[in-house]
């Protein structure tokens, strides 16, 4: 294996790690106008992913700072062909952001429920643009001689794209909704496990006949087992939250979105960027790569950090790992804000 494929398994890595933890991420915010029936439970939820959430996006910004490093020619056309929807779903992360900041500055209900709005938008819009880049990617696209991206934005928007999306868009909705019943107690963790059911009934079907299409058209025989794994580990997952089993179909929605990220770029392998208008304009994984001293340096720096890196973050989920059963709220002294502790426990 010489580096260049090295990377590329290691940047598939990071994709599938930045889908699995920030996936539920995304989820919870979906679900935070159907669960939450008032501000304590809306803050409950919140509070779930409030100290992880940032740590979660490092994964996206160590997977395209890879792709800019490893393979500076597909970073390059990916993020000029993609650019509205890649500028659409960084604007959706900020006011995401922002909103776990500034819901409990004031203490106003139209306040509070404005910024609940932005933050099921800021989360659902990249749950479903997720999708329908990574299909497009595997699909192909149009490129020239130049490997410059000459298509629009709705030639992103075609079905096999927007099925993408929908998977996507409901298997996060299924696995923040599993996450809820693993970190919350009483009422609301019935209601997450009776939502995880319903996502269920979305995200199975569709996964089944996004990952079907997939194989039929660019699936090979190792991909063509990853994806049969991954639709074992999301219907056990299902099943296992349907029994009330939240551990167990926690790790098989984690399993299920790692083996279908996996199978994506599985298929691409050794395309990162196909062309539609022809196969030698596609962008490869020899001919997109960077010099071999590049990479030897990125190999020693990915050696040396990332292991501090996970370890970090899984000494962030140990700590915050208890149940919540609702936020301590104190009554506040005349004239005086009740504080939100987002980044803790309550």
């Amino acid at each position: 294996m010489n580096l260049a494929t090295f990377w590329f398994i290691l940047i598939a890595i990071l994709w599938s790690g930045y889908f699995v933890l920030e996936g539920f991420d995304f989820g919870v915010g979906i679900l935070l106008p159907f669960l939450g029936r008032d501000d304590a439970e809306r803050r409950t939820m919140i509070n779930t992913i409030g100290p992880v959430w940032d740590g979660n996006e490092v994964w996206l910004l160590t997977a395209g700072g890879a792709m800019f490093a490893a393979f500076p020619s597909w970073y390059a056309t990916l993020f000029s062909g993609f650019y509205l929807p890649l500028l659409l779903i960084l604007a959706a992360l900020i006011i995401r952001g922002v909103c776990f900041e500034f819901r409990s500055k004031v203490e106003d209900p139209r306040w509070r429920a404005a910024w609940d709005r932005a933050l099921f938008a800021g989360s659902a819009l990249p749950a479903l643009l997720w999708g329908v880049a990574f299909a497009n990617i595997v699909r192909g696209v149009p490129l020239n001689a130049a490997h410059v991206y000459t298509g629009n934005l709705l030639t992103l928007l075609n079905w096999y794209g927007l099925l993408g999306g929908l998977v996507t868009l409901s298997l996060f909705t299924l696995h923040g909704a599993i996450f809820l019943v693993l970190r919350t107690t009483g009422e609301l963790s019935r209601r997450a496990r009776l939502m995880a059911a319903r996502a269920a009934l979305a995200a199975v079907p569709l996964a089944a006949v996004f990952l079907a299409v997939t194989q039929y058209s660019h699936g090979r025989p190792a991909t063509g087992v990853t994806a049969a794994v991954a639709a074992v580990a999301l219907i056990g997952g299902a099943a296992a939250a349907i029994r009330g089993r939240e551990g167990w179909a926690f790790t098989g929605t984690a399993l299920a979105l790692m083996l279908a990220v996996a199978t994506l770029f599985g298929d691409l392998w050794p395309n990162v960027m196909p062309s539609s208008t022809s196969p030698l304009y596609s962008l490869t994984v020899a001919n997109a790569s960077s010099a071999h001293y590049t990479l030897v340096v990125m190999s020693w720096v990915a050696l040396l950090f990332t292991p501090v890196v996970l370890g970090y973050q899984g000494w962030t989920y140990w700590v915050f790992r208890q149940r919540l059963a609702g936020p301590v709220v104190t009554p506040p002294a005349a004239g005086q804000e009740t504080p939100e502790p987002v980044g803790g426990r309550s």
